[in-house]
């Protein structure tokens, strides 16, 4: 059709979807925010797999992109003789927590299962695996034996009161571990689900690799399953402790799709009492990811399976605007709102769920989803995620892209130790915790490291957002936001600049790799 042709599609099928959520439209409005909303959704992924080498712990690469990070924390685990070097970063702090690290890593490979295609056409599959790999790695040597798997390295007290790069971390590195006698299901049925998907990942790549990720996976799950019990360890922003049900079932439907052994599809189908209508998707709730994957098999002919389909269907009519049983709210400027802590970690989520079922859904020719009067067809909530990733890259109130690196305007002072003190390579000297809080933390200046891809915390429920380091809740980034957002913008790849009007220059990955403000 054409390049015109193709803008002309977008903008009537955005165009159509404000109409249906508002009842109403003013069509020039419409029309040039469907124009102004799109970005170079190549730049976007490339940068937000990059971040995860900023994030990296243990020896560093050859092939290390992020030149301002060093070599750290080479002794994890030494004390009770594990190996526990690598993997990494929670978030801005130095404490490695095997939990979210885990679902980081399961919704990498997601996103490399969903969209391969895509994301080679955008030469970015190597990093994508390479960044998989490197968490992968950390939580096999985590899962020291059938019934142990470390799932904390780093005392997060001691921690969050020290100012410090991680080349120069002094703090207690405790180690945290759940075993038959102390169970912790989230945790082990979480680390199972993470190396499933990833097994898939590389089943065609590296089949020995990916067959000691399977067996690895079935491991931690039996784990999970025969010791059932809550996790008690601590846990990084806000969490619920909502149950391990979730975990369980997230797991298992990760194993069937990664081995397609029946027990593991009997195992969810028994369980199904289990899933829950929810209206959020995090790395402690994961009922929303099960029920995605669980309807795409319900659509392909396992019909016993349909109180999933039901459920993730009821959670799109939980967030998107129009539906008579909305729960979560936009703010004014149209980002989905959960919570003040870290919110784009809930838009990231959703955002990929809804593009993954909208995919289902329209392969199935289902019609769409029924919320009540309202009806929502795959490409408007298709629609409607695109105006998240569109939010979150610049299309907001604040005109700020929420993508360090990204765009012309973005967070400069990143809530993040190794960011914000000048790289060990341009001041080899030790900056200890009272100096780098004193001259780093309490500084008003801009991070001297540039994080690309990283993505903070988001503005607040009015839209507003005060770029401070101190501002820990909208200013820390964290692997599992940029993990979902890899997902959801990877679905626009095929959207990219050729088709588009640029409304402004993006810098390049490779312009910022050593970029110092």
């Amino acid at each position: 059709m054409g390049h015109c042709g193709g803008v002309v599609l977008v903008t009537l099928a955005l165009f159509c979807f404000f109409v249906s959520v508002k009842g109403e439209a003013n069509f020039e409005d419409d029309f040039l925010f469907s124009l102004a909303a799109n970005h170079d959704y190549k730049d976007a992924l490339g940068k937000g797999i990059l971040f995860f080498e900023g994030q990296r712990s243990g020896k560093l690469p050859s092939s290390q992109r992020v030149t301002w990070r060093g070599d750290s924390a080479l002794s994890d685990g030494k004390p009770e003789g594990a190996n526990l070097v690598g993997g990494y970063y929670d978030a801005g702090d130095n404490v490695k927590f095997v939990w979210p690290m885990a679902f980081s890593v399961c919704l990498l490979s997601w996103a490399a299962v969903e969209y391969q295609q895509e994301i080679s056409s955008a030469n970015q599959l190597k990093h994508l695996r390479d960044a998989i790999r490197w968490g992968a790695d950390f939580i096999l040597e985590a899962h020291t034996s059938p019934t142990t798997l470390y799932t904390q390295v780093g005392d997060g007290n001691s921690d969050h009161q020290c100012w410090e790069r991680p080349e120069d971390m002094d703090t207690s590195r405790a180690l945290f571990k759940i075993t038959s006698n102390s169970p912790g299901s989230e945790a082990a049925a979480e680390a199972a689900a993470a190396l499933a998907a990833a097994s898939i990942v590389f089943k065609g790549v590296d089949s020995n690799y990916s067959s000691r990720l399977l067996r690895n996976s079935e491991s931690l799950f039996d784990f999970a399953d025969k010791y059932r019990g809550s996790y008690q360890g601590s846990c990084p922003f806000y969490c619920s402790y909502s149950g391990y049900q979730d975990e369980l079932l997230w797991a298992a439907s990760w194993l069937y799709k990664a081995s397609r052994n029946k027990t593991y599809l009997n195992y969810v189908s028994s369980n199904k009492g289990w899933s829950q209508v929810v209206s959020e998707f995090s790395w402690d709730n994961k009922f929303v990811g099960a029920q995605t994957l669980l309807a795409k098999e319900f659509y392909g002919g396992k019909k016993d399976l349909e109180k999933y389909k039901n459920d993730i269907e009821s959670f799109i009519c939980a967030v998107m605007p129009g539906s008579s049983s909305v729960q979560i709210r936009t703010t004014p400027g149209g980002l989905l709102y959960t919570r003040d802590s870290s919110n784009l970690q809930y838009v990231t989520t959703v955002t990929m769920a809804l593009l993954i079922h909208s995919k289902t859904i329209s392969a199935a020719q289902s019609g769409g989803v029924q919320c009540g009067s309202a009806k929502f067809s795959a490409s408007q909530i298709r629609a409607f995620a695109k105006s998240q990733v569109d939010y979150i890259l610049g299309n907001n109130p604040m005109k700020t892209s929420y993508m360090v690196g990204f765009g012309s305007k973005y967070p400069t002072q990143l809530h993040h130790r190794g960011a914000s003190i000048p790289s060990i390579r341009v001041h080899p000297t030790k900056v200890g915790c009272n100096e780098g809080q004193n001259l780093y933390f309490s500084s008003t200046k801009p991070n001297p490291n540039i994080h690309v891809g990283a993505l903070v915390g988001g503005p607040n429920s009015n839209d507003q957002f005060n770029d401070v380091r101190s501002d820990y809740s909208h200013l820390e980034p964290t692997s599992y936001i940029n993990a979902a957002f890899v997902g959801s913008v990877a679905a626009f790849l095929a959207e990219n600049n050729e088709n588009y009007l640029q409304l402004s220059r993006v810098k390049t990955t490779a312009e910022l790799y050593t970029a110092n403000i």
